[in-house]
């Protein structure tokens, strides 16, 4: 697992082995930075469910101006702590350790990191099951539809198995899917008007 592009290009960045964790393919995550372009410059970026950092840390080597990550497994959160600082990303990060489920995902005293403009959302597969409404996961995104939390233009991409079902917020529409390996990357933007 390595940073693809951008200021810490070909950094190798450390995983956690076993079922963990499932880290994005480089191939996979090189496709999906090519989509994105430009539009992670200064953004200011949430990577939830983040393992290790591999789509956090390869937006902040783009260009985005502030990462937190967010993972609650331990082994995950030490080795995501390494690789920040391996890569000497401390100061535009933030590693925190919380549950996602239900965490208000207003970190403290990083006034700067938030509201978020492009959220990587990818909780465990399993857990795609549940997601519909008055479910946590549900929930959890509804709270990140909140204007304390992202902005008015945020982009959430939401990663599924291929082909699964299930039933987002209002407060998100998707506007593009991108099918590669046996996933699916859902891109949802805050629908115009919605007041969470």
């Amino acid at each position: 697992m390595r940073i693809i592009a951008g200021k810490y290009r070909r950094r190798k960045l450390q995983v956690n082995p076993g079922q963990t964790t499932r880290p994005i393919t480089d191939f996979v995550k090189e496709v999906l930075f090519e989509w994105l372009g430009d539009t992670v410059k200064e953004r200011r970026v949430a990577d939830i469910y983040a393992g290790t950092g591999s789509l956090g840390l390869e937006a902040l080597s783009r260009g985005a101006s502030s990462v937190v990550f967010i993972e609650q497994d331990r082994k995950a959160h030490e080795l995501l702590k390494r690789n920040v600082e391996t890569i000497g990303a401390d100061e535009e990060t933030l590693c925190w350790r919380t549950n996602a489920l239900l965490s208000s995902f207003r970190p403290k005293n990083v006034p700067d990191f938030v509201p978020f403009d492009l959220i990587f959302f990818d909780p465990p597969y399993k857990m795609l099951d549940d997601l519909k409404p008055g479910s946590r996961l549900y929930e959890s995104m509804e709270r990140l539809a909140r204007e304390t939390v992202s902005s008015a233009d945020c982009h959430l991409i939401l990663r599924a198995p291929r082909d699964a079902e299930f039933e987002c917020p209002p407060d998100w529409e998707e506007y593009d899917l991108l099918q590669k390996s046996s996933m699916d990357l859902h891109f949802m933007k805050k629908r115009q008007g919605q007041t969470t």
